[in-house]
């Protein structure tokens, strides 16, 4: 393998992996596995080439996490609520306010990854204190922990399944064979297709509204997600104990995310009692809205790639789901405040126990197991995001590797 490094590397079943030319001016680059074998290793070969204490957590470690993320995130609070209702410039005023929304969204993705972990039970080798731990944090930013936490599990066990898969299972036709409707913005669908202002507004509601919409109506889900079948479009809400996501033995935590999500609710109330609804909005809303897109943003980035397949339902294991996913790279902000969830992504998603501050190791252990079957992107995080939305509109089969569905 070659030392450069910095491209998706996608290698699949009946082919072998080629550079990939391109223009002088890309910064993406291409590495060959030319030594990897064809087929896709089995779990336990992957599992025994990472070292054992990668899958050792620590509390302790953990929740010193915790407590920078909210020392930084109350830091900002305070700071704002001081000053800069003072700042007697209206401009100035608004723009440090701005500025303030969109450090506060990165800090909070940060509180909102450490309750990821929790859910995986990466957090701590106590189950309990991961379920307390993850219910505090992900109720603080308004997320049903419970009802996240279970399709969330359906979503890496199902990962790039075309049926089950619990998000961003692409459509298998173009745009202009689609009704008019929410994912068209009720717009001619060859009118969406064609159009830049149209795919810009498309992206922007994409941003602003995806995660409501999918805790609300299960939208990007796979067909075969379902726990059972249910035509009411508002019997799919991650909110709703008896709704169609949901096992009937998965009732109690559901419920138990909305008693979180009550309480946080109180307690944005009372709050608005001192500073007005205006200040809460300024303090806490606009923020919560920036770390939703940043979490649709790196969901969206980890599974979609012009690259990366998705499978049909005899074709797919659970290998080849979890390595359809994409190491990207976000810098500073990915490393240390993101938690690694963009960089180490593909680990994840194989042993989600790993905990992040060990993905790296785990990652380089893994590297020569899976050869040219691990998908890299070292391109514009953001930049991606949009050539990314414009390119992958619907699968098709590929005819080149039977089972799997690539971006027409």
């Amino acid at each position: 393998m070659s030392a450069v490094s910095s491209s998706v590397s996608s290698r699949q079943p009946s082919r072998r992996a080629s550079p990939v030319t391109v223009p002088a001016t890309s910064e993406k680059q291409s590495f060959q596995a030319a030594d990897t074998p064809v087929e896709f290793p089995d779990i336990k070969t992957i599992r025994d080439a990472i070292p054992a204490h990668c899958f050792e957590s620590s509390a302790i470690h953990s929740m010193a996490y915790v407590v920078r993320d909210y020392a930084m995130a109350f830091a900002l609070g305070w700071a704002a609520l001081t000053y800069i209702p003072g700042i007697e410039n209206g401009w100035l005023r608004t723009g440090a306010w701005i500025a303030y929304g969109f450090a506060q969204g990165l800090v909070l993705t940060g509180v909102w990854i450490l309750g990821h972990e929790a859910g995986h039970g990466a957090f701590s080798p106590y189950p309990l204190l991961n379920d307390v731990a993850g219910w505090v944090l992900h109720s603080s930013l308004m997320v049903p922990y419970f009802s996240w936490k279970i399709s969330h599990h359906r979503h890496h066990r199902f990962t790039g399944h075309m049926e089950k898969d619990m998000v961003f299972v692409p459509r298998t036709t173009p745009t202009s064979e689609m009704k008019p409707g929410w994912a068209t913005l009720w717009l001619d669908p060859e009118l969406v297709e064609d159009a830049p202002l149209a795919q810009v507004l498309q992206l922007i509601a994409h941003q602003v509204a995806g995660w409501q919409l999918y805790l609300l109506f299960n939208v990007s889900a796979g067909n075969g997600s379902k726990q059972r079948d249910e035509p009411k479009w508002w019997r799919l809400s991650h909110f709703d104990p008896t709704s169609a996501v949901f096992r009937p033995s998965e009732a109690l935590p559901v419920f138990l995310s909305d008693v979180g999500l009550a309480v946080m609710g109180l307690i944005l109330y009372w709050a608005s009692t001192y500073v007005g609804w205006s200040t809460v909005a300024l303090m806490y809303i606009i923020p919560y809205m920036w770390v939703h897109h940043w979490l649709i943003a790196i969901t969206y980035l980890h599974h979609n790639h012009p690259d990366v397949h998705h499978y049909d339902a005899e074709s797919w294991t659970y290998v080849k789901g979890a390595l359809a996913t994409v190491d990207r790279d976000f810098g500073w902000i990915g490393r240390h405040l993101f938690h690694n969830i963009i960089e180490t992504h593909v680990i994840h998603h194989l042993f989600p126990r790993i905990p992040f501050y060990k993905q790296d190791e785990a990652t380089a252990a893994i590297r020569p197991v899976v050869g040219a079957h691990f998908n890299q992107e070292k391109r514009s995080f953001l930049g991606q995001l949009w050539s990314t939305w414009n390119r992958c509109k619907y699968v098709v089969p590929d005819p080149n590797v039977p089972g799997a569905m690539k971006w027409a």
